[in-house]
């Protein structure tokens, strides 16, 4: 993936305190959308979402919206099994 930038918001209701719910870092949604093992519309919003590992063997599922070419907004991610 080209070089992405992505879109982080601090307080009440930025994405942040999404990730902050489900103990996920910004670094680890980035490291997943940046590069997924697989991708998908997320049947709750229709958004996409990508799933893949953080460099800790976590596996999450990022949900975000591209906003362009190169930027993204996360706007949750969480662990999967």
């Amino acid at each position: 993936m080209p070089h992405t930038e992505f879109i982080w918001i601090e307080g009440s209701p930025g994405n942040i305190a999404h990730l902050r719910e489900h103990d996920v870092t910004p670094e680890e949604a980035e490291a997943v959308v940046q590069h997924p093992i697989s991708t998908d519309i997320s049947r709750t919003t229709r958004r996409p979402i990508a799933f893949g590992y953080t460099d800790a063997g976590r596996k999450l599922a990022v949900v975000y919206e591209r906003i362009d070419h190169a930027t993204v907004d996360c706007i949750t991610a969480y662990d999967v099994e």
